[in-house]
């Protein structure tokens, strides 16, 4: 029997060596997935027997090779939620969870909001407000056909699931005009930019590259926001760190919206626009 202790240090020691980003984090949440117990309990858990060694050693094997930590343990926090993703879907990142937090504050006062979440992925905005914010009605679209599946494994009853192009003016018209509120995470990488391998190699390409400057999608889900959202309506969207002035020059220049603003993630990088509906817009 092998200590957690020992097998934890020696783990971290191997992703160490590998280059990665938070190697003891990654080693406990390989050893709490392979133990059946929850990561802050590890220190209470028995030790590794031969066969839970081997393969905790398999899984850091793999992780050494840069897959994803997510995909090893098959979930991803967010909030309060832990979401079942693997390949064919976009792994949420934290720094989402500032969108989120803006948008609830949006919501504030609002008994039964109507909200819909583009290019959404796991779900991860959409049932964040769903849980957070009781009573709202969310809609969550996405189009790809292997991240339809992950958001159908995570939705709940609270969300409806959309199975269509966010840009299509067609997809789900019939609630256009009567929106509270759009939130979006949509692709926004400008192609050839390097990332980290566990992006280029496991996150599907089309879920973070968005054409030579990275706007490829969120030039149309602008207007497509606008289009959903009432006046008053509030608009928000992460993109690039590049974008910080792009996306709300962007938002501006189409005359549909009012009190545009950036904001920045907690490493004080720009991370999304927000802006609300003007009540004398027409398309």
């Amino acid at each position: 029997m092998r200590s957690v202790r020992e097998a934890i240090a020696e783990a971290t020691a191997v992703l160490t060596e590998a280059g990665i980003d938070a190697p003891r984090v990654d080693a406990e949440l390989l050893a709490a997935a392979v133990l059946g117990v929850p990561r802050g309990r590890l220190a209470l858990a028995p030790g590794f027997d031969a066969a839970a060694a081997a393969r905790f050693a398999g899984l850091v094997e793999q992780r050494a090779a840069r897959r994803p930590v997510q995909h090893l343990v098959g979930y991803a926090p967010f909030r309060l939620r832990e979401l079942a993703v693997g390949p064919g879907v976009f792994i949420p990142r934290p720094e989402t969870e500032l969108l989120v937090d803006w948008g609830l504050t949006r919501l504030r006062g609002l008994a039964a909001p109507l909200v819909a979440d583009l290019c959404a992925g796991t779900g991860a905005i959409a049932l964040s407000v769903a849980q957070e914010h009781p009573g709202a009605r969310v809609f969550a679209f996405e189009d790809d056909p292997q991240a339809l599946e992950w958001l159908r494994r995570n939705a709940t009853d609270a969300v409806t699931v959309v199975a269509g192009d966010v840009t299509d003016p067609a997809t789900l018209s019939t609630v256009d005009g009567q929106v509270d509120l759009v939130l979006c995470n949509p692709p926004y990488v400008p192609d050839g930019t390097p990332v980290q391998p566990e992006v280029a190699d496991h996150d599907p390409h089309r879920a973070v590259f968005a054409g030579p400057d990275g706007l490829a999608v969120i030039r149309p889900v602008t207007g497509r926001a606008a289009a959903l959202l009432h006046p008053g309506g509030w608009l928000g969207i992460e993109h690039d760190d590049s974008h910080g002035a792009t996306v709300p020059a962007l938002l501006r220049a189409t005359g549909a919206w009012s009190d545009v603003t950036d904001h920045l993630d907690l490493a004080g990088r720009p991370r999304f626009a927000t802006a609300r509906r003007l009540a004398d817009f027409t398309s």
